[in-house]
């Protein structure tokens, strides 16, 4: 008699199914793989032991970075001077503007060793995520871990993608900085645009107010400078200032972008299937990038550590630089005092912008930005030279 109420009541209330159970491993990794997300995959390990066994082996991971703390480390006064040192002792380049990065650059060394810190993840102190999982994929929301401790539970990465929650660097309020950088053991590109103002396309009321004289910037898209566009850089670049914001924008992008590199090697290191890196930040102001070839060559030749910070040594490195000083984009945005810089070390042979190479420097940018260096390439071309630091 209970064996029949039994089997009435198994038959009325059958027993819940569990469809995930009924997914194959390589369906649930698929899913696991587009999530990527590492606090989510943490989440997912503590549902049952099956998904607990399967998200280690996730090859697409995204590490987002909810802040950063500076390390203690002080880079010592006597590092300080033997870098300036070394950017002071330069032949002469080819071109009024070199002399003028290497002047100015003597006194930006000691500013931007702080950059480097700002930005160091040590493996006591900075934090990858208040809630990032732990040796066993656990959450805990006291203890901080840095990228390399989150990521050592994961054994078959292969694209690995971290996002920083802000850029390093501080720019004017409405000036535009991006930089691309790719990496092997040193330096093999960097691709730098900046503006020192963006102007968006205008819409139809203000258009209509405009014409009929009620808006306040009917000059808005006017030069601003007087001066004609031929093409050159104008004199005025020269007196007021600008070139030696660009002087800025374009050492301290450099700077960024070894800084990011240096803290990449254990996690490089302990990777071994790695094939892409991406190391970028929220405000998509710079994107370090290493392919699978870049990423190999670290293993087998060790990168040279700057002395003066936590660093990589960046060679020296030829330069060519475009500017305009009103730049209009097919899609109405307008770039202020737009600059290109592209930059390769000086040991490699050239690489042309346009042609059978492609166009390495545009494609380093998104839309609309990338048209914007296309536009820019077309310009007069101005070849700079810098010294390793």
């Amino acid at each position: 008699m209970g064996s029949s109420k039994s089997d009435l009541r198994s038959t009325i209330y059958p027993e819940p199914v569990d469809h995930f159970d009924q997914l194959p491993d390589p369906v649930l990794l698929l899913i696991f793989n587009k999530i990527g997300d590492v606090k989510t995959l943490g989440r997912c390990c503590g549902v049952c032991s099956r998904f607990h066994s399967l998200v280690p082996q996730v090859d697409n991971v995204v590490v987002r970075v909810d802040c950063v703390i500076s390390d203690d480390d002080d880079a010592s006064s006597s590092s300080s001077s033997s870098s300036s040192s070394s950017a002071a002792s330069s032949d002469k380049s080819r071109h009024p503007i070199s002399s003028l990065f290497r002047l100015v650059f003597l006194g930006l060394v000691k500013p931007f060793q702080s950059l480097t810190q700002l930005i160091s993840i040590s493996s006591r102190r900075c934090t990858a995520s208040s809630s990032l999982v732990d040796d066993d994929f656990e959450q805990n929301s006291v203890t901080h871990h840095s990228p390399t401790q989150v990521l050592k539970n994961f054994d078959e990465i292969k694209l690995l993608r971290i996002e920083l929650p802000s850029g390093e660097l501080g720019i004017d309020e409405g000036a535009l900085l991006k930089w691309r950088a790719d990496f092997g053991s040193t330096l093999d590109n960097c691709v730098i645009l900046g503006a020192s103002s963006v102007i968006q396309p205008v819409s139809i009321g203000d258009l209509v107010e405009e014409q009929c004289g009620i808006g306040s910037n009917s000059n808005i898209l006017g030069d601003g400078n007087g001066e004609t566009d031929n093409g050159s850089i104008p004199e005025s670049f020269y007196t007021n200032g600008g070139l030696k914001l660009r002087v800025v924008w374009t050492i301290s992008s450099l700077i960024a972008a070894s800084a990011r590199h240096y803290l990449l090697q254990p996690i490089i290191a302990e990777h071994k299937k790695l094939e892409s890196l991406v190391l970028t930040d929220v405000d998509g102001q710079g994107v370090l990038c290493m392919n699978r070839e870049q990423l190999e060559e670290l293993r087998v030749k060790p990168l040279s550590a700057s002395s003066a910070s936590k660093r990589t040594m960046v060679p020296a490195l030829n330069m060519r630089l475009w500017y305009a000083p009103h730049l209009e984009l097919p899609d109405g945005t307008v770039l202020k005092g737009a600059t290109l810089v592209a930059i390769r070390p000086s040991e490699q042979p050239k690489k042309e912008v346009v042609g059978p190479d492609g166009n390495w420097v545009a494609a380093a940018f998104e839309e609309p930005y990338g048209t914007a260096a296309r536009m820019l390439v077309k310009r007069r071309t101005y070849c700079l030279e810098m010294n390793s630091f």
